[in-house]
């Protein structure tokens, strides 16, 4: 018999006690989270207005330059997003701010009581706690990062305001399909009736397109509804209402913050126009191309798909000529040989690693992935690969630590350390 952990025990505790209760870390489906919410009264959260955010990659980017311009405008904004880097408390974030220890365990007693003998995943559990702390908080805005695909994914028992779709490839193949069609459809998952549909996926799949008919979404393309282009120190937007120009470009992805900004243009036509460009400027996301050194230069970047490791090879192409160490570690369900191949043509050498977790990929998994051209060794453990590529960068040499989360996660609190 597992014991439930009291009010007066600690975050870790709670934490251990989800894992152990429902040990699948993926159980797909709507039903058991649903009875759950409809208990705690939280499948209903007006006045707040809600964004759910979709899509292979760009979701925790796009959140971001969300919640900066909406929050430089007055708005009292919560942020869901997952998994964490280093904190389980950064899942759930209000007025910037993580949700304390306190907090979160507060609301994991109410879902406990609530759940009786219903089941929940470790996933379903916390966003539940995020939808507790944002009913109490009474939010303007909530931003709903959509965890697994869209259709089946737990936030999506909330009917979103605007439902956001950033961009369509493979990956989770075995829970999403193996097709873009199939991922399309179920990414789609999340458009409701009568309720704008955002997506930044310039080849868009036509199941989308679709889903978005039979649902009755009306639907925001980019490249149709709305459209964006660089100019020589700024970009612009066009879209259904808003003509942009002498924008700032920002840190992260630009496709992520145009269409950032076509999902606020549907919730907020009227949107004080200073606040997106003071947003856009200021926002940033841990571990999205997030520079924490300067010489040598350091880079962390959660990239663990192709489409993520093509946008992370073309910001390196800006250090051709400089040297570029990287230490790499990922999940074994991931497309490993895809990402390679990606990546080798911009890396120098290689600093290979497995993973702490059940799911990683092993050392010789990696190394198979490597033609006999590249350069590379291969470590037991991230922190034993970060020392080698410390040791050996020099000053004008560029590392980037990537491939998951886990990978940054660990090397962050490493870094955090020092």
């Amino acid at each position: 018999m597992i014991k439930v952990p009291s009010q007066s025990d600690t975050l870790a505790d709670w934490l251990d006690y989800l894992l152990a209760m429902h040990p699948t870390e993926i159980d797909m489906g709507l039903t058991r989270v649903s009875q759950v919410a409809e208990r705690l009264g939280l499948l209903e959260l007006a006045p707040a207005k809600v964004i759910t955010v979709g899509g292979t990659n760009g979701k925790g980017t796009t959140c971001a330059m969300l919640e900066a311009m909406l929050r430089d405008a007055g708005k009292r904004v919560g942020v869901y997003s997952s998994p964490h880097l280093v904190h389980y408390n950064e899942r759930i974030r209000i007025d910037g701010q993580d949700a304390p220890d306190a907090d979160i365990i507060s609301a994991f007693g109410l879902i406990e009581k609530a759940r009786g003998d219903i089941s929940l995943t470790f996933f379903e559990f916390a966003t539940l706690a995020g939808l507790q702390l944002f009913k109490q908080a009474q939010l303007d805005v909530i931003i709903l990062e959509v965890g697994l695909g869209g259709r089946l994914d737990a936030t999506n028992i909330i009917d979103a305001d605007v439902a956001v779709v950033t961009a369509v490839d493979l990956d989770h193949q075995e829970y999403l399909g193996t097709t873009r069609e199939s991922v399309g459809f179920e990414k789609a998952g999340i458009f409701k009736a009568g309720k704008c549909a955002v997506t930044g996926e310039p080849d868009l799949p036509v199941t989308v397109i679709e889903v978005a008919a039979r649902v009755g979404a009306p639907l925001h393309r980019v490249g149709h509804e709305f459209s964006y282009g660089v100019d020589a120190q700024s970009w612009h937007f066009c879209g259904a209402r808003w003509q942009l120009k002498d924008l700032p470009l920002p840190t992260l992805p630009l496709p992520n913050a145009a269409t950032a900004l076509a999902a606020l243009e549907c919730l907020y036509p009227d949107f004080a126009l200073g606040s997106v460009r003071r947003g856009l400027a200021a926002a940033t996301l841990t571990g999205r191309f997030e520079i924490v050194c300067a010489q040598p230069l350091t880079i962390l970047d959660v990239a663990h798909n192709p489409h993520a490791a093509r946008y992370l090879a073309s910001r390196l192409q800006a250090y051709s000529g400089r040297r570029i160490l990287a230490l790499c570690g990922m999940l074994k369900d991931k497309d490993i040989q895809g990402v390679m191949q990606v990546m080798l043509p911009v890396v120098s050498q290689w600093y290979l690693t497995p993973l702490p977790s059940e799911r990683s990929a092993s050392l010789a998994q990696l190394i198979s992935a490597m033609p006999a051209s590249a350069c590379y060794q291969g470590f037991e453990s991230p922190e034993l690969a970060w020392h080698a590529i410390t040791a050996d960068a020099r000053a004008d040499d560029v590392v980037i630590v990537f491939g998951s989360f886990y990978t940054v996660s660990g090397v962050k609190s490493f870094i955090d350390g020092e």
